[in-house]
């Protein structure tokens, strides 16, 4: 006979209050799918902006904890939704950043902009998952 599953209503407040809440801004459906996969199944809230606008948007609604930022997406790049959120915000949200650009001047001027972790594509989920949980235990 199996064990019945959890449900949310059988978590304790100090649980859901622990729960950290990430934000994927990705405009790749596989990506996404496959990053908020790993973070949900790791116990994170997760959500997802599709392009760079939305991205602020949610980000400045939401208030996340992390924020996982591909570099090069529709309306608006990664870079100016980190300029965007960086004048918008008293305490800056750990940024990690994903990209294809091999480019040392874009890792730099990430670095520049207080991104927390810099990932070249294609990477292995573990790298990703790690960088999060290192970010997320310092944040609290």
């Amino acid at each position: 006979m199996s064990k019945p599953k959890e449900s949310a209503a059988s978590l304790s407040e100090s649980d859901l209050e622990s729960e950290k809440h990430v934000l994927i801004v990705d405009d790749d459906p596989e990506i996404i799918d496959s990053i908020r996969y790993a973070l949900k199944s790791q116990g994170f809230r997760v959500s997802v902006a599709r392009d760079g606008n939305q991205g602020v948007a949610v980000a400045e609604t939401k208030n996340p904890d992390l924020l996982i930022l591909d570099m090069m997406m529709p309306k608006r790049s990664g870079f100016l939704v980190l300029e965007r959120l960086r004048q918008n915000s008293e305490v800056p949200v750990p940024v990690i950043m994903i990209t294809g650009n091999e480019g040392q001047r874009h890792q730099e001027y990430a670095e520049l902009l207080g991104v927390a972790d810099y990932i070249h594509k294609p990477f292995t989920m573990d790298r990703l998952l790690e960088s999060v949980r290192n970010l997320l235990e310092t944040d609290s």
